[in-house]
């Protein structure tokens, strides 16, 4: 296996990150689909403030000792997901469990673009107002993802990734999230402003904010645990290839906090920007994913200027998936780059090209093709999904905990943790974090369920 040291195209030769640029492009990977798509209506089911405060916990508790570890993992190894743990000092099993870290990012890169592809679409047709032409919002949506316009957002969206991935760490990765990202806020603020101040709106924000804990079930937990890693983008490599751009003389305790904060704050305005709106508009918060591409561009045609604001918001969408999903491509093509000695170009070309591949059957299968619709309980983006979401990442953070917490010998030294924080860190890595990350998987994967 060809090592960083000795490949010059490997990270932390020419390449590094400036330390804010570290930081947001981290932020980046974390503030994705999942906290304005998933999140909403995860907390709609489960009870709204309560369900807030309990996802808090679980990021406390699970979420930031295990980024912790990637980072750390990643800054020393200055590999790719999986050659950073041996490189740190592993053995090489690890190196082989790490490519689960490379598969995953892969896999759902492939369904990603395409959900991004989507945003842009109705970003367009919000601002040009032809969302809004019919009523029948259900009906627009299912004719969309079931024709064939989503492969030619899908290609736009991966083209879009790609070409900012080409540009290297700090020439793309870092310089793009130093504009989307404060672009994104500025877009967070204008929709929440506008969301509490519809009609209304006070409902939805007395539902977010006052904790109901009578709602709260051992279902929730387990919920909020899942979404917690799944949010910090967790078990899927992005944080141990950024890790391996990071300088020596960056915090990373404090970089953790940054992050963690960052993923929460976006969380949490998200939620000021759907609870209010579908108060307003008489839209049930708990409806699912469908929540984003059928009620809310209805509660955007009966809204003031609500093209304009619909524009925004699926713009909003756009940032956050685009974002995410440079995070996701860096990791592979890291990997190829320091596996196989490929120039970042020649990686970026191939790894992209082989995600709309892998991801074609995927745009296809709502309903276009009945081969890829039908594939027994789910179409092919759903088996995708869940092999990648429900399976690999659980699995992949599984990995970092174990190595960290057991088996790194180094594993102070790389923290930089003072004696009593790291002494915390260690003990969750060793006896807490694996344990919920089990219950995360077994419940992901149905083995384990509460009403």
């Amino acid at each position: 296996m060809t090592t960083p040291q000795k490949n010059p195209a490997a990270p932390g030769k020419n390449d590094r990150f400036s330390s804010a640029g570290f930081i947001l492009a981290a932020i980046g990977s974390s503030v994705g689909l999942g906290n304005m798509w998933k999140f909403p209506y995860i907390t709609g089911q489960n009870g709204g403030a309560a369900f807030f405060l309990l996802f808090i916990v679980c990021l406390i508790i699970i979420g930031l000792p295990v980024l912790l570890a990637e980072l750390a993992i990643g800054r020393a190894g200055r590999g790719s997901a999986a050659t950073s743990f041996v490189n740190a000092g592993g053995s090489k099993i690890f190196g082989r469990l790490g490519l689960l870290q490379i598969i995953a990012p892969f896999l759902i890169l492939t369904f990603y673009v395409i959900v991004a592809g989507w945003t842009l679409h109705y970003a367009v047709q919000s601002f040009s107002g032809q969302l809004y032409n019919s009523t029948d919002f259900e009906g627009e949506f299912s004719g969309f993802i079931g024709g064939y316009m989503p492969v030619i957002w899908q290609i736009i969206a991966i083209a879009i990734t790609g070409f900012v991935v080409v540009k290297g760490i700090s020439g793309g990765i870092e310089k793009f999230n130093k504009i989307l990202i404060p672009g994104m806020i500025i877009l967070l603020i204008v929709m929440m402003i506008r969301a509490v101040t519809l009609p209304g709106a006070g409902e939805g924000v007395e539902f977010f904010l006052k904790p109901d804990f009578s709602k709260l079930t051992t279902e929730s937990a387990l919920v909020a645990l899942g979404h917690a890693f799944f949010s910090l983008s967790l078990g899927m490599g992005i944080l141990l290839t950024y890790g391996a751009y990071v300088d020596k003389r960056q915090s990373l305790g404090a970089a953790t906090i940054a992050i963690g904060a960052g993923d929460l704050i976006y969380a949490f305005v998200a939620g000021l920007i759907i609870f209010p709106t579908t108060a307003s508009f008489g839209i049930a918060p708990n409806s699912g994913p469908s929540l984003v591409f059928i009620a809310l561009p209805a509660a955007f045609s009966a809204m003031p200027f609500g093209a304009f604001f619909g524009g925004l918001f699926f713009i909003l969408l756009a940032i956050a998936a685009l974002t995410s999903a440079v995070s996701l491509l860096e990791v592979p093509v890291l990997f190829a780059m320091d596996r196989w000695g490929w120039s970042r170009m020649k990686s970026v070309l191939i790894i992209s090209v082989l995600v709309l591949l892998v991801g074609l059957p995927s745009a296809l299968s709502f309903g276009i093709v009945p081969a890829f619709t039908h594939m027994g309980s789910k179409n092919f983006f759903d088996w995708l999904d869940f092999i990648a979401s429900n399976i690999l990442l659980p699995v992949g953070g599984l990995i970092t905990t174990l190595f960290a917490g057991y088996f790194w010998k180094n594993a102070a030294d790389a923290a930089g943790l003072k004696a009593g924080w790291f002494r915390v860190w260690l003990f969750t890595l060793r006896y807490i974090a694996p344990i919920l990350v089990v219950l995360v998987l077994l419940h992901t994967t149905g083995v384990i369920k509460f009403k």
